[in-house]
């Protein structure tokens, strides 16, 4: 199992002792909102370009927001390793297929994501050239929220057709994450779990224990 500490919920007065207090987790990921795609507004290039210059980790960058096509070569330039943007602020096949190749261009590996509500099949058109899922199991745009069970058959389906068609994406979940439901999507075939709340709110101490223990699920 990758964990990917969601920096959403860190302590940002002190960006750098916090990204440094998880240096075990294999991914950071960083989640980017415009206020428009989401209700939050969060952070852009400009401040991921300067944690970039501490990373050791992939930077696992989520894209919330309305013109990810706009905003790709900004993130890019800012080190971002990975890119995921959402199914749902594309408005059709083409450009969906259009914006996976152009990230790969860019020498970084493309992400697509859905939100709870939406029916995880409008990928199948994308999975054999696409480099990560994510499966949302929280409504995207706040941290802290539970985590919702019907997202686990999002991930069985995912699994299941990976294994059948030897398709290379990786499986992430990001939403509501904890010591309990990282049983739950590690059994229905998640390989990237973001964390956040979860994670960030156990003392600095004590986040790379709690991160060796969550990578044996």
């Amino acid at each position: 199992m990758i964990i990917a500490p969601s920096i959403l919920s860190c302590d940002f007065s002190d960006l750098k002792g916090e990204i440094e207090s998880v240096s075990n987790a294999e991914y950071i990921h960083v989640d980017v909102m415009d206020g428009h795609f989401v209700p939050n507004i969060t952070i852009g290039p400009v401040v991921l370009k300067s944690i970039g210059n501490i990373k050791k980790q992939v930077y696992d960058v989520h894209l919330m927001i309305s013109d990810p096509t706009k905003y790709m070569i900004d993130f890019a330039k800012a080190k971002a390793d990975i890119i995921t943007f959402h199914y749902e602020a594309l408005d059709n096949k083409s450009e969906i297929i259009k914006l996976i190749n152009n990230i790969k261009k860019l020498g970084i590996k493309a992400g697509i994501s859905i939100k709870p509500n939406t029916d995880v099949k409008v990928l199948d058109d994308y999975l054999d050239i696409v480099d990560l899922i994510l499966v949302m199991s929280v409504e995207p745009g706040f941290g802290g929220q539970k985590f919702m069970p019907y997202s686990l058959e999002k991930i069985k389906y995912l699994s299941e057709t990976k294994k059948k068609h030897n398709y290379k994406y990786l499986i992430e979940v990001d939403g509501g994450i904890n010591d309990e439901t990282i049983k739950l999507v590690s059994d229905a075939g998640v390989e990237v779990c973001v964390a956040g709340s979860f994670i960030f709110s156990y003392p600095r101490c004590e986040r790379n224990e709690l991160i060796n223990k969550l990578k044996e699920y």
